[in-house]
């Protein structure tokens, strides 16, 4: 099977098109080894490492309930958990195990797409993607990403701009 042929690319490239964005969809590129950092990614593309979205699932814990929360942020910083929790109103928030992360999203962790889940995830996209003309998100598989833009992506996931980092200015740049 090619990283072409995966079922999560094939996912994503279908509702990229679905929604009209023919031009990411196309755009899907598939490099040679797996990118494990934003900073390989934004290297074998040669982009700022700040241009890649990274697709982070984490688990927000509402009154004893786990949820997931996708933060797309870019790959210039980290997000704080613990700004999450405030911004969502969850009582904490950490990081998804594996297993949680395939269950609500339908991808491992390395190639979560922003979109193509098995349902809506809450969306949190870091305003700091917003410094960027071209963002490169996920597309399924740890091998490949798609060309988007950070309007584009607001769009594509229902999800809310927010500063997700500690420290990082709430201003759209």
């Amino acid at each position: 099977m090619t990283t072409l042929d995966h079922p999560a690319v094939r996912v994503i490239a279908a509702e990229l098109r679905a929604r009209g964005m023919t031009g990411a969809a196309d755009g899907i590129r598939f490099l040679h080894e797996d990118m494990r950092t934003a900073a390989a990614a934004a290297a074998a593309l040669g982009v700022d490492v700040g241009a890649i979205a990274n697709s982070l699932v984490f688990a927000a814990d509402h009154g004893g309930r786990k949820l997931p929360l996708l933060v797309l942020t870019s790959g210039a910083h980290r997000a704080d958990p613990a700004r999450l929790a405030a911004l969502t109103g969850a009582d904490s928030v950490g990081r998804a195990d594996p297993a949680f992360v395939r269950a609500h999203t339908g991808h491992a962790i390395g190639g979560v797409g922003p979109l193509g889940h098995p349902a809506p995830l809450r969306t949190l996209v870091d305003v700091a993607l917003a410094g960027h003309p071209v963002v490169w998100a996920a597309a399924g598989h740890p091998k490949s990403l798609f060309p988007t833009t950070y309007a584009d992506l607001l769009a594509l996931t229902g999800g809310t701009a927010a500063a997700v980092a500690a420290g990082e200015d709430d201003s759209v740049p």
